[in-house]
Formats: C-alpha cells, sequence, structure tokens
C-alpha cells in the first residue's frame, strides 16, 4: 500500500506543511472512503484556486445583541459577533430575515452575546421566529444557544429552531478562567442533554485549544458528547487573534488538534463529525485541514488550499453545499430537505464536485 506521506508530496500546496509522519501513518491505518462535504457559508468572504465562495447573501449570520457581549471571554472578546447582521428586537429581526429572504437567504445562523451566566436571551425573540417559520417553511434556522435549561430548550423546539448549536465545555479551570462564569461542567452537560431530549437536531461544538491555546478539557468534552448522542459534532480551533495582551493565547499545536481529530473519529464513528469555520489562519490552518481530511472528518468548512486534491488521492467523494455545516448532518441536507435537489456538476481540482 503506498504510504500518505509519500503522497502529501506529491501536492504542491501540501508540499512545504509540516505534518507529523506517525500521525499520518496512524490515519492511514484508520482509513475512510466516505464522502467529505466542503461547507462554504456565505458569512465570510472564501475562495481558493479549488473552490470559489457561494453567493454572499445564501446563509447570513445574524445576532440579536449585535456585537455586545457581557462576558467578554479571553478568547473571542466578542469580537466573532461584529460582522454578523444586527437585529436588537424582534421587529428588526423580522426586517432582517425577510431582506436577506428577498437576496436569496436559505437559512441563517442565529446568534448573540451572553449575560453572566452564558446564557443568550433569546425570550422576547420565540414569537418572532416562530413567524418566520411559519411565513417561510423552507428557511432553516440554525441557532447558538448558549447554556438552557428543559424548559428554554422546548421553548426553542416549538419556534421552530432547526439545528440547535452550543459549546462544550469539559474543564473547570477554562470555564472560570476564560469565560469568566461561576458555572461548572455539569452545567453544559445538562444544557445539552436538555437540548438532545427535544426533536430539534442538536450540533454541539468543541473548541480545541479554549484554555489559552492548549489542549485541557477537550477529552472529558468529547466523553460528554458521547453520553447524549447528539446528531453530529463540530470541531473548531481557537484563534489567538482576539486575546488580549494581558491574556494572551498561543497557537494551538496543529499536531495535537490531529491527534484529537484522530481520538474524535475512533469514538464517535458512526456520528457526522465537521471541522468548522473557527480556526487559526495561515500555515497552521493547512496542517489542520489536511490532518481532518486523512482522519476521515466528514465535513470541512472553508477549506485550505489543497484539501480537494487530497481528498481525491485519499478516494473520498466530495461535495459543496454553501451552507453552514451545522445545517448538514453527513449526506442529510437540512438546507435543501424541503425542495427539490437543484445540483449542477462543477470541475473542480480536476474531479467532478457537486454544487448546490
Amino acid at each position: 500500500m503506498r504510504s500518505w506521506s509519500d503522497t502529501l508530496q506529491e501536492i504542491e500546496a501540501l508540499q512545504d506543511v509540516d505534518l507529523d509522519g506517525a500521525l499520518v501513518t496512524a490515519m492511514q491505518v484508520q482509513a475512510t472512503s466516505s464522502p467529505l462535504n466542503f461547507h462554504i457559508p456565505s458569512f465570510k468572504s472564501y475562495t481558493t484556486s479549488e473552490i470559489s465562495g457561494c453567493g454572499k447573501n445564501t446563509w447570513p449570520a445574524i445576532s440579536i445583541t449585535g456585537g455586545d457581549c457581557k462576558l467578554a471571554c479571553d478568547h473571542c472578546k466578542a469580537k466573532i459577533l461584529e460582522p454578523m447582521i444586527p437585529a436588537r428586537s424582534p421587529l428588526e429581526l423580522w426586517r432582517v430575515v425577510n431582506e436577506q429572504i428577498a437576496l436569496g437567504a436559505r437559512g441563517m445562523l442565529l446568534s448573540g452575546g451572553s449575560n453572566h451566566r452564558n446564557e443568550v436571551e433569546y425570550g422576547p425573540y420565540y414569537a418572532t421566529i416562530r413567524r418566520i417559520k411559519d411565513t417561510f417553511p423552507a428557511f432553516k434556522i440554525a441557532l447558538h444557544t448558549a447554556l438552557v435549561n428543559l424548559d428554554n430548550a422546548q421553548r426553542m423546539q416549538d419556534a421552530g429552531i432547526d439545528v440547535a448549536m452550543m459549546d462544550v465545555i469539559g474543564a473547570q479551570d477554562t470555564i472560570t478562567q476564560v469565560y469568566h462564569l461561576k458555572r461548572d461542567v455539569d452545567d453544559f452537560e445538562r444544557a445539552l442533554e436538555s437540548l438532545v431530549s427535544t426533536q430539534m437536531k442538536v450540533v454541539p461544538h468543541i473548541v480545541l485549544g479554549l484554555h489559552y491555546g492548549r489542549l485541557l478539557g477537550e477529552w472529558n468534552a468529547l466523553e460528554i458528547v458521547q453520553r447524549h448522542r447528539p446528531s453530529a459534532l463540530v470541531l473548531v480551533v481557537a484563534m489567538p487573534i482576539y486575546a488580549s495582551a494581558q491574556r494572551p493565547f498561543i497557537t494551538p499545536d496543529a499536531h495535537a488538534v490531529g491527534g484529537f481529530f484522530l481520538d474524535a473519529r475512533a469514538a464517535l464513528p458512526d456520528l457526522p463529525l465537521l471541522l468548522g469555520c473557527a480556526r487559526p489562519p495561515g500555515r497552521v490552518k493547512a496542517q489542520i485541514d489536511a490532518y481532518a481530511v486523512m482522519a476521515g472528518l466528514n465535513g470541512i468548512a472553508h477549506p485550505a488550499e489543497g484539501m480537494v486534491e487530497l481528498a481525491k488521492c485519499l478516494q473520498r467523494p466530495t461535495r459543496v453545499t454553501p451552507s453552514c455545516c451545522s445545517i448538514a448532518l453527513g449526506d442529510e441536507m437540512l438546507l435543501l430537505a424541503d425542495e427539490p435537489a437543484q445540483v449542477r456538476t462543477s470541475k473542480i481540482g480536476g474531479i467532478a464536485v457537486a454544487v448546490r
């Protein structure tokens, strides 16, 4: 059998990317030929020589608090919210969604800043969300829930939320020091348990390197996910660019991240496992994405240069979809579930890829 290390050297975009040979070999031992989805959500500009970005209005991100967040966690400082479209009242949300649908939106990511208990105060918005779903039933909504109890999870379901997302944190020190929260690990597990008890699709996220760039509670978070069996799991990687000089983050070690990918794939062999948008840019992104392809993840958002060619070399069928990866669970394309598939075939990196 030809070694993957040799294969990597033949891909021009990866020839100067440092990858751990032993880890690559371990990934080859657990090789999969399962399909790989490349997700191109439109809330961030994106293009490579292999994949072009989709229309900018296909999948907008909307924040009910604009750029405000009372937590100001050390890894984010609310910067992730700033590019989102603000909708600070239910009436404004209704107006924004109608505008975006007129521009071609087929779904949205709905989020907002947290209060001091890591709760996003969606209460006043549920009636409007229900109105949106009743008026535009094909319009898909992925909601960042933050911490919830069973009652709030049920209200989200009743409002018509399609996909519920939350971060699962497995280390108490991270909750206290990075999030500045007086909550504990059990609160995160109870929130996940509440969400999976509903009929919503539930897609938790684990942020790798959340403890100032070091992996600390990620394996415990993985065990929490194992216990509650959501619809899919999204992995993202902490980005040190948002941290303050007073509490800096190091860039997470790409090889440690790749090792976690392999552990997660082994722990959740039948669960869609996805690499989300958030991860450091540059060379480390190429390392992380290459490990994601080789470890058998089912989806990658905004893939680095060379990933389509790598997937082809590893005989993994690929497709491209312009949605948030949380709304596309494995082969179940929720964004398109209520409408006839309209697939055109495009040549990307020399191979045929279905673009929806």
